[in-house]
């Protein structure tokens, strides 16, 4: 099956499985979708992840991450840039999300980096998505 924005597609899946209260949840895996969840984990959104290979595309399998109170740790994500319409900012036009307590997922010239990382390198590029 050809999925026309795979990032869409891992961000939903992440949702409905945090809203399910899925322990983990199995992904088709990419470089970039393993970035964004190193980015997840390094933030505290996500418990883990692991990519497992197999002889096709390998799988990206997530550990989601759940307060006391079985809350998920991601209230809300936001796909921004879009295959149909790409959103890019310069370095001094980043902006922090809800004040600063949700990220912005930016794919620079170095890298996968969240918004705060971005201002810090003086790096713009496209906003993937919105997290809180």
């Amino acid at each position: 099956m050809t999925l026309s924005d795979p990032i869409a597609d891992m961000l939903n899946r992440v949702r409905n499985a945090g809203k399910a209260k899925f322990n983990s949840l199995d992904i088709p895996g990419s470089k970039i979708k393993t970035e964004i969840a190193k980015v997840l984990k390094r933030e505290g959104y996500i418990r883990n992840y692991k990519f497992i290979k197999d002889n096709k595309q390998g799988i990206l399998r997530i550990y989601l991450k759940y307060d006391r109170n079985q809350k998920s740790a991601i209230y809300f994500l936001k796909r921004v840039s879009k295959p149909s319409r790409r959103v890019y900012v310069k370095s001094e036009d980043v902006q922090p999300i809800f004040n600063g307590t949700g990220i912005s997922i930016i794919s620079t010239s170095r890298g996968i980096m969240t918004d705060k990382e971005a201002r810090a390198s003086k790096v713009g590029g496209e906003i993937l998505c919105n997290i809180w």
